[in-house]
This record gives C-alpha cells, structure tokens and sequence, in this order.
C-alpha cells in the first residue's frame, strides 16, 4: 500500500562547495539556519560527519514536530552527501535526503533531492506538499544564510551612506542660514 514521493529541486548559490556541505550536512550547522529542524544531534554525543553516522533529528511543529535516528551516506566531501531514516518517521516509512554540489563559475549549483514512502495512500496528497514546502524553505534558507555575510554589510553601508547624507543636508542648511544671517 506504501508510495514513493520523489522531490529534487536545483538552486545556484553564490558560494564555495565545501562552505554549502557543512552548512547543509552539519548537524549543529544546519540546525542553526535551516527553520524545518528544530534540533539535531549525533547520537552518543560528539560525532563526526562521517558515513554510517547516526544523527538525531527533530523537525518543525508545522511538519508535525517528528523526530527521528538518520544515518549517514554517500558522503563525498565536498561534492555529495545525503542521509536516511533508521525507522518509520510518522506515517512515512522512509525519508532519505541527498545533497549535490557541483561548482561553477560564480558559484555552485545545488541539488536537494527528497524521497520519501508513504505508508498509507490517503496521506500522499498532504504529505508530499508538505515534503515540497520543506525542500523549498530550505533551499531558500540556504540562499538567504549564504548572502546574509554580504547584506549585513550592504545595510551597514547603506546606513552610513544615509547618515552622511543626513549630516551633509544639515551642514547645508546651517550654511544658508549663516548666508541669510549675514544680509
């Protein structure tokens, strides 16, 4: 009765390959930008990224708060990497994950893919729409994690630019009012 739901989704982010790997592959790392994990940990306490790694995830309330044992696989740094359900994770019987990142000029292209079974036929509407929103936010998070270096520094210049122009309007109309002063 169960059914696949396959999801891959391609995004060019203006960064390095190994800098996306460990922001999307890193537990800790990914916890902190990605808004669909709650928490995420290696099991056994401190771990490394290496294949056949077992991690302990948690997911937001909006994708029903689950959480679930993964493991490891394929990895490749930096060009691939992906994990997969120990166990059934709610009413999916498995969810795999894989991650590509293939470099190019000004920046790398990215590859979510999501599968995942369902276990029962009813839920596959709902599930893969959530499943699809999931890989999205993420992709887009990633995105938005990446340039955020870069527009902290364009909103701190911008802010100075706003600021010496406030002072140069003010040094301005003191000089025309000294000038109507002096007539």
């Amino acid at each position: 009765m169960s059914e696949s739901i396959q999801i891959k989704q391609n995004l060019i982010v203006r960064a390095r390959p190994d800098v996306l790997y460990r922001l999307a592959l890193e537990p800790k790392r990914r916890a902190a930008w990605d808004p669909n994990i709650v928490s995420a940990a290696y099991e056994g306490g401190e771990g490394r990224l290496t294949n056949n790694a077992l991690v302990r995830l948690k997911l937001a309330r909006r994708l029903l708060g689950l959480s679930f044992t993964a493991k490891y696989g394929q990895l490749q740094a930096p060009q691939r990497g992906g994990w997969e359900s120990v166990r059934h994770v709610g009413p999916l019987e498995k969810l795999t994950q894989a991650w590509t990142f293939k470099p190019m000029p000004g920046g790398t292209e990215v590859t979510f893919s999501l599968n995942a079974r369902v276990r029962y036929r009813w839920i596959r509407p709902q599930m893969e729409r959530v499943l699809h929103n999931l890989v999205m936010t993420t992709l887009l998070e990633l995105q938005k994690q990446v340039d955020a270096q870069g527009a902290q520094l364009m909103q701190d210049l911008g802010k100075e630019m706003q600021e010496k122009q406030k002072a140069e309007a003010k040094a301005a109309k003191a000089a025309a009012k000294a000038a109507r002063r002096r007539k």
